[in-house]
């Protein structure tokens, strides 16, 4: 690991915003010798929302960096219900991928804070540099400057755009990022545990316009419960004055444990409300020394279950494709850069218009044709097919790849 005073030319990565992803990429070149700073507009990285759900490889990923996996999260096998809690799907899970990482199950619930903070407490003292907001950056031919709103600059090698979906990294390397609001707004909460529940299941469950999903998690290696609900929505839908009972309304007649998890909730502490936008597809992420990650190169919806995993992945990749590198050289840094696309660009899209189809197909169809899909949901395999095809052929052969982070 480096220490976290050298700036040494070839050596530099300035990373602006101190989320997942930036934070991930931040482990991963210090791991391999990189100098590397993130620079961080607010006081202290804060973690957005509550719960997150984490895959096997990002697991995987985090335990490269030297995350302890003891008491990490909760291991979760998912089922897909209607709001009855009738079954109509199971999502697959290929247990060759459980062996090679040597990681029970595919899915793990966890408070994104506490998990974030495992992340943080990595990082060597110095790394994270608070209170820099970034204004804009100037490339030429041996480096990169970049400025900051309080008079400040820094040069470096590489500039990585960590800076969540409003990037203005991602702004001024690509131009205006066209953001549209993809017609849901997501409740999300967490709650200590009920009883009555099968251990290690979450289900995600349907009406004809609502989602409303739990999954076991573990708080600071406590066990709990993360619940959520999807409502459609657009920019100019008020919020409610009152959530608690909004959500009362939504979940009237929905089968156990919906209820009684919303009864155990602290409507003060423990849910957050998120408005959800994403913008077109990009097809490229990086331009000359700058490249952008996680929702700063694609925002994703929460269908995908997959947005702080996708982000910590891409900074994983991205410290994988330069580990040597010279970064004063230009050529050497492009093909780097070229590689990460190659990896990622396409699978993130991929997920994230996967995510806002089922978004539209749960949330917008009118009435009578949503009668229809539910009678074709809860009488055939088709939503199992789909969720196979769509999603997670996809992320078995992701993550089988990753033959660096196998252990069987």
């Amino acid at each position: 690991m480096n220490n976290n005073n050298q700036w040494r030319p070839g050596r530099r990565v300035a990373i602006v915003g101190a989320g997942p992803g930036g934070v991930s990429a931040a482990l991963g070149l210090i791991k391999q010798g990189y100098d590397v700073r993130i620079f961080e507009r607010h006081p202290e990285p804060k973690p957005l929302g509550g719960a997150v759900l984490l895959s096997t490889p990002v697991l995987a990923i985090l335990k490269s960096y030297g995350v302890h996996m003891n008491n990490f999260g909760s291991h979760t096998t998912v089922e897909f219900q209607n709001h009855k809690g009738e079954h109509r799907a199971d999502i697959p899970f290929n247990p060759k991928v459980e062996k090679a990482f040597g990681i029970k199950g595919w899915y793990y619930g966890v408070l994104r804070s506490c998990a974030f903070a495992k992340m943080l407490e990595l990082l060597p003292q110095g790394i994270v540099v608070p209170g820099a907001e970034f204004a804009s950056y100037v490339e030429h031919h041996n480096g990169i400057t970049i400025n900051f709103t309080n008079g400040d600059s820094i040069d470096a090698d590489i500039l990585v755009g960590s800076d969540g979906v409003r990037s203005e990294v991602c702004r001024q390397a690509f131009g205006e990022q066209n953001l549209f609001h993809v017609g849901v707004r997501v409740w999300l909460a967490w709650c200590n545990p009920i009883s009555g529940i099968a251990p290690n299941t979450g289900v995600i469950s349907h009406s004809h316009k609502y989602q409303a999903s739990f999954f076991p998690m573990l708080h600071d290696g406590k066990p709990g419960y993360e619940w959520w609900i999807v409502e459609p929505a657009s920019e100019k839908t008020p919020r409610p004055k009152d959530a608690r009972k909004h959500i009362d309304k939504i979940i009237q007649g929905w089968a156990d444990p919906l209820p009684r998890l919303v009864d155990a909730t602290n409507f003060d502490t423990q849910i957050f409300c998120w408005d959800v936008y994403n913008k077109p597809s990009m097809k490229s992420w990086s331009r000359g020394r700058v490249v952008c990650l996680g929702d700063a190169a694609h925002p994703v919806s929460p269908y995908a279950a997959y947005g702080m995993g996708m982000a910590i992945e891409d900074g994983y990749f991205l410290a994988k494709f330069l580990d040597g590198r010279d970064l004063s050289n230009i050529n050497a840094v492009s093909e780097s850069f070229r590689k990460l696309e190659e990896q990622r660009l396409d699978y993130t899209n991929h997920h994230v218009e996967m995510a806002r189809k089922l978004g539209s197909f749960f949330h917008h169809m009118p009435y009578p044709v949503a009668k229809v899909r539910d009678f074709v949901l809860n009488n055939t395999n088709f939503l199992n097919k789909m969720l196979t095809k769509d999603y997670m052929d996809d992320s078995e052969r992701m993550s089988l790849s990753l033959t660096e982070l196998h252990v069987g």
